[in-house]
């Protein structure tokens, strides 16, 4: 059989990672990846199945793949849906293989073996680090640990990838070491809560432990920190953010609601007095941090006040950058049989609502930075014209931020580099700058 390749990786950072992991294994074997799938002899989809949007959008690619591929072609699914939902996609498709995130070092055997493989749920990778950089080459994730431990009541990760399993530091550490001298300037790490790391060991202060040791690394980098829940940040961790410039002053806290009924009801184990303090000591122990965080809406039983609540905590808080979402009933979570469920049509209204209002406080905010001078790194030429470059400063993360547009290219010499820029402009979200 020829091996010509057509891979899609959908779903979050940690999928990436895997994939990335598949890819090298299957370059190693002798496959090529093709833009095309009509030509491809092997099509993998290593899936996203959180919520039902992420599910519907891999059954919209298989219709798509099997209305365009050959007919000998083989399908396989990786990843999240294959994980918790097979019985799902083998009732409505003919797929030569399904395997889950925990066997994704078997890729190879389940292309030449028609089989599901569904055994373990999440891969972390020890002692083998080879991966294909799928984004920018001075871009990487690092990922540290795999599921989740928690039991928030609207979410099924658990479910999908078990509970949490932590890499080792030496592990850890070698890839970090790998990435820098291969030329990656920025990585990220990144779990479902990188401050839950080490405690299936049983490690008090694992991850304080394990950032130190980073730090102790002597190159050139920068270091983000992605997804911290907001109940495990300590003065500590704060102080040890503060402390080092490598470290970009920016984190994700994923926070889903500010009214106290609202976080007891989603299994959330804080409160909020508890985040009103947290991001005043952020605030004031780092002035520049940007604080990026995810809010629900429609959650069962929301009222119009506790909506209110959201839209008064952006109003008085500042959250650099926002992603709003609405509940989504998953029948494998907790929240799943409660009651006063939210219609759709109030849930449209309030992210509509939400997300308008972040718009209005960015644009104010950022009027504010015209004129200013900071560092970025720059990424990319702008896909659609090479006399723009995609850039961005510390405080905003790769993929899922607003950019700064560069609209003096000529200057540039390499991809990957910090420069100083002039803010000049707004463009809806992004800012626009021009080169020292």
């Amino acid at each position: 059989m020829n091996k010509n390749l057509y891979f899609i990786s959908l779903g979050c950072t940690r999928n990436q990672v895997d994939s990335e992991v598949m890819i090298a294994k299957l370059f190693s074997s002798g496959y090529s990846l093709s833009n095309d799938m009509k030509s491809a002899d092997v099509l993998v989809i290593n899936t996203c199945g959180f919520l039902k949007e992420a599910r519907d959008e891999v059954f919209s690619i298989l219709d798509e793949i099997f209305e365009n591929k050959k007919a000998k072609a083989k399908i396989i699914i990786a990843g999240c849906m294959a994980n918790l939902f097979s019985k799902e996609i083998l009732d409505k498709y003919e797929i030569f293989s399904i395997v889950s995130s925990g066997n994704i070092d078997k890729i190879l055997e389940v292309i030449e073996t028609p089989k599901v493989l569904v055994n373990n749920l999440s891969y972390i990778g020890e002692e083998n680090f080879e991966r294909v950089i799928t984004n920018y080459q001075h871009i990487a994730y690092l990922k540290i640990s795999e599921g989740c431990s928690k039991a928030c009541a609207f979410c099924i990760i658990p479910k999908i990838k078990g509970t949490l399993i932590s890499r080792s530091q030496k592990s850890i550490i070698e890839e970090f070491k790998l990435l820098i001298s291969n030329g990656v300037f920025e990585i990220n790490l990144i779990a479902q809560d990188l401050l839950d790391y080490a405690k299936d060991r049983n490690e008090k202060n694992g991850f304080l432990k394990l950032l130190e040791n980073i730090l102790k690394i002597k190159n050139d980098f920068w270091l983000r920190l992605l997804y911290v829940y907001p109940d495990e940040i300590t003065d500590e961790f704060i102080d040890l953010i503060a402390s080092d410039k490598r470290i970009c002053k920016y984190l994700d806290i994923p926070l889903q609601h500010i009214n106290d009924r609202i976080l007891k009801k989603m299994k959330r184990k804080t409160s909020q007095k508890k985040i009103f303090s947290l991001f005043e000591k952020l605030r004031n122990k780092i002035p520049n941090i940007s604080i990026r965080t995810s809010l629900m809406v429609g959650f069962p039983s929301e009222t119009k006040e506790d909506f209110q609540e959201l839209l008064d905590f952006i109003e008085n808080y500042q959250i650099d950058h926002l992603a709003v979402f609405k509940y989504s009933n998953e029948k494998y979570a907790p929240s799943y049989n409660y009651p006063d469920q939210i219609e759709e049509k109030i849930k449209d209204e309030r992210f509509e609502i939400l997300t308008k209002k972040q718009f209005e406080l960015i644009q104010k905010r950022n009027k504010k930075l015209i004129g200013k001078t900071i560092p970025v790194l720059i990424d990319s030429y702008n896909s659609e014209s090479d006399l723009l470059a995609m850039a961005r400063s510390e405080g905003q993360g790769y993929g899922v931020d607003s950019n700064i547009i560069i609209n003096n290219t000529q200057k540039i010499k390499s991809f990957g580099k910090i420069y100083k820029v002039r803010i000049i402009d707004l463009a809806d979200y992004d800012l626009i700058a021009s080169l020292k």
